[in-house]
């Protein structure tokens, strides 16, 4: 074990504030890297805040990890000390059941262990707390299964909110065949995951419409980030014009609401897909389902084949979303920033080498 600087929190009312952790030191077949930047997700503000109830303290968040490998195991040998490389939202799992060997290890059977506030039980992965810290760290060691390769073409302060909102986005693209192109795909919510899903819907050759509902967002998501039509889920004439338009629309918005609003934009035998988290039920009559075969879905983030290969397919399409750096002394008005707003379009970035 070796200690390390970190920032967290230890209640739900307390500010962010310096502390020790420990890490293991790297075994046989894990890597440790130096973190150079991660990401804040609104997923960090919902468990720091333990708007779930599950949240461990003292709690270090942080699931977007990206920095320079520092020291690999005897068995590594994909990668090398000064590697750039990154970790999601996955730390470790089994690596023993059916869907880990398929590359599915976000559906471990076992259950995966989230890269912060996850219950260890997997053997591959220490802490002196008892459950993982994020990285909101100066360093992280894990098993080289759950590394991602950052190319040295993408600029490494923008690499993880891939690992994050880039495959959330990616890995429905993927299994619905839009990664294939010629789809009318479309995407509610202009936030963080719904710009990197425009984004990448485009760079696989869809059509792309955005959904929102606010008519402010119309001149960003069109000219800014690349959407081919906008529709504004508020008003009739703008949702009737279209109507049964849509092959497949992923539904990033993590507020209150009725997802049964969206079904009329959809063609016959096409997909809603469900990405943000609501705790709150849907109201869903069946009817329009069955008359045109429509299938209501969800996805959550995906395995490590497919973080990879959405890591490479960023870098070679240039598909960098918005970011912005900051410091553990910013971190406390982030929150109170993404708490209060759903959609915010920046990626909040803590670079780690300017925290004190």
């Amino acid at each position: 074990m070796y200690s390390v600087d970190a920032w967290g929190k230890q209640s739900t009312e307390a500010e962010f504030t310096a502390l020790q952790i420990e890490r293991n030191a790297p075994g046989p077949d894990d890597v440790t890297f130096s973190v150079k930047y991660c990401g804040v997700c609104h997923s960090d503000v919902h468990i720091a805040l333990n708007h779930t109830g599950m949240t461990r303290y003292p709690i270090v968040p942080g699931h977007e990890l990206a920095g320079i490998v520092t020291g690999i195991g005897n068995n590594v040998k994909d990668y090398k000390v000064g590697d750039r490389v990154g970790v999601g939202c996955i730390s470790d799992s089994c690596m023993d059941c059916k869907n880990c060997k398929e590359g599915e290890e976000h559906t471990c059977d076992n259950q995966m262990t989230g890269t912060y506030n996850g219950v260890i039980k997997h053997g591959h992965i220490k802490t002196n707390l008892g459950h993982t810290c994020g990285g909101y760290s100066r360093s992280q060691t894990v098993n080289k299964q759950f590394l991602i390769r950052v190319p040295d073409s993408y600029p490494l302060e923008a690499a993880g909110p891939v690992f994050c909102a880039g495959i959330t986005m990616y890995s429905p693209l993927s299994h619905w065949g839009a990664v294939k192109g010629g789809m009318n795909v479309g995407i509610i919510g202009i936030g963080g995951l719904g710009q990197m899903g425009i984004k990448l819907a485009k760079a696989m050759g869809n059509n792309v419409t955005a959904i929102s509902t606010s008519i402010g967002k119309k001149e960003h998501a069109l000219n800014v980030v690349g959407a081919d039509r906008f529709v504004v889920s508020t008003d009739k004439e703008s949702m009737a014009g279209a109507a049964n338009t849509l092959d497949l629309v992923l539904n990033t918005v993590s507020a209150s609401h009725q997802l049964s609003l969206y079904l009329p934009l959809l063609r016959r035998d096409s997909t809603l897909v469900q990405l943000g988290a609501v705790f709150t039920d849907h109201t869903v009559n069946q009817i329009p389902l069955i008359m045109k075969r429509i299938s209501i879905a969800g996805s959550c983030i995906g395995g490590m084949t497919k973080t990879q290969e959405c890591m490479d397919f960023c870098a070679k399409h240039n598909i960098i979303l918005d970011t912005k750096l900051i410091t553990n002394k910013d971190l406390d008005h982030v929150y109170k920033v993404l708490d209060g707003k759903n959609d915010q379009s920046i990626r909040y970035v803590l670079d780690i080498q300017k925290c004190k």
